[in-house]
């Protein structure tokens, strides 16, 4: 069987996850078929890794496939029940090394900064040192949880051993990207806080060679739903069109949900619109504790990738009131562009991180973590927006959105002229 002409490999959290950075992982590598990669392979965990991590998982029933091309692997743990994590770690490198012997040349992208950028460097180091000599080209992209998880937990405990080594990790790729320029200055300010505690030098690598790189988003699966396939999904959940305010997201306290039911309980438009939380996540079981008796409020656990653009389109208003939290901070908000892209009512947000990239100035924007301000903002969109007004808003927060689509998301650092891919080509 002869080898591919050019290789991308992209470690991440993938499907069936429910993450927006699972499907940028998916956007990019449904690109790259596009762009000359004839191989295109997303490294991720095992199913039983994700199950025992907690993490809100997507119906399996109800994954979209992946193009002919792309294939996803799920290396198996190495060693036994004595090496807990290190397992699936050592399954990961082991897999990457093998690819990287191979003398096609290679794009590596490693998302979500830990473990996956470590399982490329510890590969890239392993086959070099092995005497393989590697064509490879090492791009890690800094999403939500790494800074405001990772890094920022380090610093706040005390560990700076740790973030010592994730900025050298970080900075021991050939490229380095931050999903929004939230996140790119949260680096560099925790970067500089290293080193004026212990006197490293990793504020100026970053504050130059850090490039800002949005999440890609497939604009296609969200544009323009068909009527008939909205009102089709609607029924089924027992809803109506502009009879329902949607939360769709990981179900969790950043996301401001537990602010989110306390406010539609005060709500004037309760009377006309049902609240829709729709998606899974740690704070579920509580916020459906907290709803047991009011009737107003609906919980979809199973909303599937074609279902999603569907209940977007259809809503009165979709809510996102997230905010800061010492575990998370929403980076960019990859479902309030989704939402943009979909119709429907206009969007209601918080300027918490990233969100403001995402959104422009086309969303109702209220203070974090205020329920008064968030209940006087459903009542605004339900109940005082015209017809003409929703058009224009939602005419508005599409032509904004469309700057996210993926083609041009990823020519921007995989493009013919200066990508990673050129400059390999090139040095042949």
């Amino acid at each position: 069987m002869s080898l591919p002409r050019r290789r991308l490999v992209i470690i991440v959290r993938a499907d069936p996850v429910i993450c927006g950075h699972s499907g940028e992982a998916r956007n990019l590598a449904e690109v790259a078929l596009t762009r000359g990669f004839d191989d295109v392979r997303l490294l991720t965990w095992p199913m039983p890794a994700l199950e025992a991590a907690g993490l809100p998982l997507k119906p399996l029933d109800g994954l979209l496939p992946y193009s002919p091309g792309i294939t996803v692997e799920r290396p198996e743990p190495v060693g036994d029940y004595r090496v807990p994590d290190g397992r699936y770690l050592a399954g990961l490198t082991g897999r990457l090394v093998e690819l990287l012997s191979e003398p096609v040349p290679t794009v590596c992208l490693s998302m979500y900064l830990v473990p996956h950028m470590n399982v490329v460097i510890d590969a890239v180091t392993a086959a070099r040192a092995a005497g393989l000599r590697p064509q490879v080209r090492t791009m890690a992209k800094a999403v939500g949880s790494d800074v405001t998880n990772v890094i920022r937990n380090t610093l706040r405990d005390n560990h700076f051993g740790a973030a010592i080594a994730l900025f050298t990790t970080f900075l021991a790729n050939d490229e380095l990207i931050a999903v929004s320029e939230y996140t790119r200055d949260e680096i560099v300010a925790c970067a500089e806080e290293v080193d004026r505690v212990v006197g490293t030098s990793f504020a100026g690598p970053c504050r130059s060679r850090v490039v800002i790189g949005y999440p890609p988003i497939d604009t296609s699966a969200y544009l323009d739903p068909a009527p008939e396939a909205v009102e089709a999904a609607l029924a089924r959940r027992g809803l109506e069109r502009d009879g329902y305010v949607l939360f769709l997201s990981r179900v969790a306290r950043a996301k401001g949900v537990y602010d989110l039911v306390t406010a539609f309980g005060q709500a004037r438009c309760r009377e006309q619109v049902k609240l829709v939380i729709a998606g899974t996540g740690p704070a579920l079981e509580h916020i459906q504790a907290m709803a047991l008796e009011d009737e107003r409020i609906v919980f979809l656990t199973d909303v599937d990738d074609e279902e999603k653009p569907l209940l977007m389109n259809g809503c009165a208003a979709y809510t996102l009131p997230t905010k800061p939290e010492p575990d998370f901070v929403e980076t960019f908000g990859i479902a309030l562009v989704e939402k943009m892209l979909s119709g429907g009512g206009p969007v209601i947000t918080t300027l918490t991180g990233g969100t403001g990239e995402a959104v422009g100035d086309t969303a109702i924007v209220v203070e974090a973590g205020s329920v008064t301000a968030l209940a006087e903002a459903m009542d605004h969109a339900v109940l005082e927006l015209s017809t003409d007004e929703r058009r224009r808003m939602a005419q508005r927060a599409r032509e904004y959105a469309l700057a996210f689509d993926r083609e041009p998301v990823f020519d921007a650092h995989f493009g013919p002229q200066d990508s990673p891919v050129a400059q390999m080509q090139n040095a042949q």
